[in-house]
């Protein structure tokens, strides 16, 4: 039997391991566990109540004004009383959070090997997005089993020297997870009524924006650019309606709510629940995100991504046409923004390239391979000794 423990805090997570975890439950070798910190604490709550994933383990580890350095030092210390309790035979953890990097140095302290999902993600700029690009290249560092989304993912890694032998591409999970609610909600008549109450104020002969914002390296000067672009957005285009669930952060809702709160046709909502904003994903014209989540579940429902942020590390999305960096500035916004809204042609182009992060199978393969752990030891064992003895 193998003992799996899966790690993880907030909602993005929790959308993207819901699948490992329902894939892991349905092998007969594996034990499967689950820890969660509750770094976002309302927003886990929503999507771990949809999917009626039940933790074993809750840390609760969330603190009003809490600074990234006390947060990271009570992750290593709580997640550690779990594996001390455990005993694992693996952490799994995923992608660039402050919980993937606390979980992950806790497993090494103890000498229990990590497997990341979707590893192997670069910008190449340590501050671009701050502090997720340390956090991802440092649990690479200490990783025993990469799950690369992609093949780009993967070149990542094999240009860090990383065992090839110990890469596996499986697509993304979020894929997975989208198709679940997607077909929930083409299944279910009386869901979508609900949806369509809950989202009356959107006028059906409009077409609709989605906007998401929340980045850290974007608080202050780009993050009031980025709302002045917004609104300039609205001006220009009274017929359009934005629709912008306002992150929980101080940092955002402030600027957001004093420069866009007096504008008819800009929505701010509360943060929305997984499903509800699925139904918005697949109602709207277009996405405006600094969201690394959003740049790959829009693209597998046709929706152009507009990203603003200087850098992404899923440049997959820009190869394929997907999406399109833009950046904070105000003219710029507008300007991507007022193409796709004017131009049949350029919109068509972005909604309807192909998305490349996978066929909905990620979670299984994920598990799979977890589930044959003790050859993928055996044979690691074998190659380091060859290499030793050459």
């Amino acid at each position: 039997m193998i003992k799996v423990l899966t790690v993880f805090g907030t909602r993005p997570e929790a959308v993207k391991m819901v699948p490992v975890i329902q894939a892991l439950e349905s092998f007969p070798n594996i034990e499967s566990r689950v820890c969660v910190t509750g770094q976002h604490r309302e927003m886990l709550d929503q999507v771990l109540d949809f999917f009626e994933v039940k933790p074993d383990f809750d840390l609760q580890l969330m603190q009003q004004g809490q600074s990234l350095a006390s947060l990271t030092a009570r992750l290593i210390e709580g997640i550690d009383k779990v594996l001390e309790q455990e005993r694992p035979d693996v952490v799994l953890v995923h992608g660039d959070t402050a919980t993937t990097l606390g979980a992950s140095l806790a497993a090494f302290y103890r000498k229990v090997p990590i497997g990341h999902v979707e590893a192997g993600l670069r910008t190449g700029d340590l501050y671009s997005p701050w502090p997720e690009e340390m956090n991802r290249r440092v649990t690479d560092t200490l990783t025993s089993f990469y799950f690369a989304p992609t093949e780009e993912s993967c070149r990542n890694l094999y240009a860090e020297k990383i065992d090839p032998s110990r890469i596996f591409i499986t697509g993304n999970s979020v894929v997975d997870t989208l198709k679940l609610a997607v077909e929930k909600l083409q299944k279910n008549a009386d869901l979508r009524a609900s949806m369509e109450e809950s989202f009356s104020f959107i006028r059906t002969d409009a077409r609709m924006i989605l906007v998401t914002g929340h980045r850290r390296e974007n608080f202050g000067d780009k993050f009031a650019s980025f709302c002045n672009g917004l609104l300039k957005l609205a001006q220009r285009y009274p017929d359009v309606d934005i629709v912008y669930p306002v992150h929980l952060n101080p940092n955002v809702r402030k600027p957001v709510f004093e420069l866009l709160s007096r504008v008819s046709n800009i929505h701010l909502i509360e943060p929305q629940e997984y499903l509800p904003f699925v139904y918005l994903m697949n109602r709207c014209h277009l996405i405006i995100t600094d969201s690394g989540g959003i740049q790959e579940e829009a693209p597998a429902l046709g929706k152009p991504v507009l990203v603003t942020r200087d850098t992404t590390e899923r440049p997959e999305a820009l190869a394929a046409g997907v999406a399109r960096l833009v950046g904070t500035e105000a003219e710029n916004i507008v300007r991507c923004a007022s193409e796709l809204l004017d131009d049949a042609m350029v919109y068509a182009n972005m909604s309807q390239a192909h998305s490349p992060y996978g066929d909905g199978s990620a979670g299984r393969r994920i598990a799979s391979i977890l589930a044959s752990l003790p050859q993928l030891r055996h044979e690691m064992a074998a190659e380091a000794s060859l290499a030793t003895a050459s």
